[in-house]
């Protein structure tokens, strides 16, 4: 009898311990389908409602000035309409990519507005992926407004507004986020480099290297819910969670390369931001006149003239610099103006990029060698009074101007020493060896825009790169099935992971990771 009742108890027992397994299992695909609604983004409701809000945008896409040909700009689902009520022919049927001479009227009143070139461009394959059309027109101011007249009084048409026809190109899936940054930037580059970084972002460069992560941590996050939801039913090997800790860590190796690049792709977008920092007298003013090749700041014997700072923009060598002048440092002075000068500097120093800390070549007679280089720095620094804090991080540019003021023998000594540029901004004296040397030193800062090494040219790409490692590592650190044999909430962490991707390039993702679990281990078959 004792035997029967103990039987009954342990046969109770595992049946309560069955039904809990089936309750845990239950809250977990529970959880795990209420992970996966939240990875919903309302970004797809706003591609839908982009897509079928059926208006049709038109603009003038080229500048607002007289020019010879103008180009103005149709898309959306009334384009073929609004082509056929400018050419005055209902049933007009042109050809898609080649270029119709033909009259455009106006459809109110059929007069004759111009005679210019019409391109048809029909969705998907356009820029937009909607239909779209461009018209060619003489650019003068009263064609183009008579022609966005005309445009007005079509039915269903009205005026784009700023960066829409490139918000429906994002929307249409025919540019992702970093291809509309890198668009923006190209309209705004101003030298050669900058075109360059500019036209390998807008073509793709960064989208490729950040989608392929993506990829990446979508097949990881796959597998894993595939081992956790699947793995007693499909018998999936548990080398798989082996494997993903490898490829994660692999992942993470290539993102921190990836930021490990000096802010170049940011300078390079943003300018290089030069200050030109030193004592009262020393040439900083005349050094920036000599730089910018006109003159820019005040320039007289007396010490003290520059006050405030002076900055102005420069193309230089293909680089673009922000070279600001300021006023001239030392510890002691009364004059409240000049304190407020020298206070001014120091904000500035603080938030710069590049030092070109000028000192008088006289001063550098007794630095015998290399090795002394640095403490007359530091000493120099401390004449000034700078903080050495407000230096670091910084390229720190030593300059000798007024080397004409030196003996020949004088000069020779100087040239040996290493890491410091010499001049003279009076006579001009080695002035293209020091033009050189500071462009050297640019393409250094900024690098060389590649395609195969793409640089982060934005701020928050950076930051949500730093916050999916952060989120990897976090799963990593959790990742303990002899402990915490429940991965479901810690596999939310790969999904925070992916997300941080998407929140750079635009991407929205829902059923991405069941397609992966699908196709690589045929769940159901």
């Amino acid at each position: 009898m004792h035997r029967l009742v103990q039987k009954s108890i342990v046969c109770e027992n595992h049946l309560d311990f069955v039904f809990l397994c089936a309750c845990a299992r239950s809250i977990r695909h529970f959880v795990m389908a209420l992970l996966r609604k939240a990875s919903f983004s309302y970004g797809s409701i706003f591609r839908r409602f982009a897509t079928s809000s059926g208006c049709t945008i038109y603009s003038l896409s080229s500048g607002h000035v007289k020019c010879g040909v103008s180009v103005i700009r149709v898309s959306g689902p009334q384009t073929k309409q609004a082509l056929r009520a400018i050419v005055n022919n209902t049933e007009y049927e042109p050809k898609q990519r080649q270029a119709y001479l033909k009259s455009f009227f106006h459809p109110a009143t059929k007069d004759v507005i111009d005679k210019g070139l019409l391109l048809w461009f029909p969705g998907p394959a356009s820029f937009t992926g909607e239909d779209a059309c461009e018209f060619q027109v003489h650019g003068s101011l009263a064609v183009i407004a008579a022609m966005l007249d005309a445009l007005g009084q079509v039915p269903g048409l009205r005026p784009a507004q700023p960066g829409e026809f490139t918000k429906r190109a994002f929307f249409g899936g025919k540019l992702d986020l970093t291809e509309v940054e890198g668009l923006a930037d190209l309209i705004h580059a101003e030298t050669e480099a900058q075109r360059k970084q500019a036209l390998l972002q807008s073509t793709g460069a960064l989208a490729r290297l950040y989608d392929n992560w993506r990829k990446r941590l979508i097949r990881c996050c796959a597998h894993l819910e595939a081992y956790i939801d699947f793995a007693e039913e499909e018998q999936i090997e548990g080398g798989v969670i082996l494997q993903l800790t490898k490829e994660l860590n692999a992942i993470m190796r290539d993102i921190r390369l990836h930021l490990n690049d000096q802010r170049q792709g940011e300078l390079l977008r943003d300018g290089v931001r030069t200050v030109i920092i030193g004592a009262p007298n020393v040439g900083k003013s005349s050094l920036l006149n000599l730089l910018c090749q006109r003159s820019v700041s005040i320039v007289t014997a007396q010490a003290g003239t520059t006050r405030d700072i002076i900055e102005t923009t420069h193309n230089f060598g293909g680089y673009p610099v922000v070279f600001a002048d300021t006023a001239g440092l030392r510890k002691q002075t009364t004059d409240a103006i000049e304190v407020e000068g020298m206070a001014r500097a120091k904000q500035c120093l603080a938030q710069s990029d590049l030092i070109l800390l000028l000192t008088d070549a006289r001063r550098l007679r007794e630095v015998n060698s290399n090795e002394a280089l640095p403490t007359h720095i530091e000493s120099y620094l401390q004449e000034l009074d700078i903080p050495q804090e407000l230096c670091d991080g910084k390229r720190l540019q030593l300059v000798a101007n007024k080397t004409d003021t030196l003996t020949e023998e004088e000069c020779q000594s100087l040239s040996k020493l290493e890491n410091v540029l010499t001049l003279s901004c009076h006579k001009q004296d080695n002035l293209p060896q020091f033009l050189g040397s500071l462009e050297q030193l640019l393409q250094q800062l900024c690098g060389t825009p590649q395609a195969e090494h793409p640089r982060i040219t934005h701020m928050r790409y950076r930051q949500q790169l730093e916050r999916c490692i952060e989120h990897i590592e976090i799963f990593l650190r959790d990742y303990k099935p002899d402990v915490y044999p429940d991965m479901a909430i810690a596999a939310q962490q790969l999904r925070k992971s992916i997300r941080c991707i998407e929140r750079i390039t635009g991407h929205v993702s829902c059923e991405d990771i069941l397609d992966v679990v699908f196709k690589d281990f045929c769940i159901g078959k």
